[in-house]
């Protein structure tokens, strides 16, 4: 038994198909099949079924599955303590943000970061949560950057500021005239949200809770939802005239075109806000790295520091 056998049935596992974990691995299908074969030939138990239409994990393939990916967490353990004897500041950290909160952080982190720690290099990835979650389990990434709430066993969650939600919208729109605008007001528009999956979507639904009231519904002709793939996209939308969006505080500077064609409007009250957090697996050992990661991004100023 290797731990290159144990990352196939765990990459079998994951995709539920040996062509797509043969490519997550880097090895040709034959290699990967030949070695999964092998391994349950040694343990003398079926891992996986076998159809032509699926493949998943026999009940005791799921389990032994489950402690490969425990050893193999623990050997990402044994190497970065080995790394952090040399220099924990001097080996690549691998960080991961939501869309939402990467395009408008990453600009002002990455150069904040380079001044306390200029001989480590980022490996910097952008993804929906449940997938950054994942690949921290799995070692693939060091700590990400996520919205709270977040709960995952064995994983380390620090709060770094908060920022408030504001609302987007045109110059000639009528809620232009005001300087705050309620949660009530948006639900008679036409309001442009991120599509599933995406969490800031949950959380604008859950600071504006008639907006839900009237998704769920569908029936109501002065008021509709439509989704868009990124808040890039939300802004050119709204700037089109298609409707107003809402925006975390960080996506809200505009791009100065000169004609001023949009603006945005804080909520009345503070209650439609989020706050951002860093979250690393308990057992990484380079306290250092993840120290100044921390310290760069409240640098930033990008919202009320919070204490994590």
């Amino acid at each position: 038994m290797t731990l290159t056998e144990l990352r196939y049935i765990v990459a079998l596992h994951q995709t539920a198909h040996f062509g797509k974990a043969a490519e997550k691995c880097f090895v040709s299908q034959p290699t990967l099949s030949v070695a999964i074969k092998k391994l349950e030939e040694e343990l003398d138990v079926a891992l996986f079924e076998r159809s032509r239409s699926q493949v998943r994990a026999t009940p005791l393939g799921e389990q032994i599955i489950a402690q490969a990916q425990t050893v193999l967490e623990q050997a990402n353990v044994i190497n970065e303590m080995a790394n952090l004897g040399k220099d924990p500041l001097g080996s690549t950290l691998s960080i991961g943000a939501i869309f939402t909160i990467g395009p408008y952080l990453f600009p002002h982190f990455v150069p904040q970061l380079q001044q306390s720690a200029a001989k480590m290099p980022l490996y910097i990835e952008e993804n929906y949560t449940a997938v950054l979650r994942e690949k921290l389990r799995q070692g693939e990434l060091d700590a990400i950057i996520i919205a709270l709430p977040f709960n995952e066993p064995d994983v380390v969650t620090q709060s770094l500021y908060e920022e408030n939600f504001v609302v987007l919208l045109a110059k000639d729109h009528p809620l232009a005239t005001r300087k705050t605008i309620t949660a009530k007001q948006l639900e008679k528009e036409q309001v442009l949200l991120l599509g599933e999956g995406h969490c800031f979507r949950d959380q604008v639904l859950e600071a504006c809770p008639g907006l839900r009231k009237h998704f769920a519904a569908g029936n109501d002709p002065l008021q509709s939802v439509v989704e868009g793939s990124s808040l890039e996209t939300l802004k050119y939308m709204v700037a089109s005239g298609l409707g107003v969006t809402i925006l975390p505080a960080s996506a809200a500077p505009l791009h100065q075109d000169g004609d001023g064609a949009l603006l945005t409007r804080p909520f009345a009250t503070n209650s439609a806000k989020r706050t951002v957090a860093l979250a690393w697996r308990a057992s990484f050992p380079r306290h250092q790295a993840i120290d100044v990661l921390s310290q760069a991004i409240r640098q930033c100023h990008l919202g009320k520091a919070v204490s994590g």
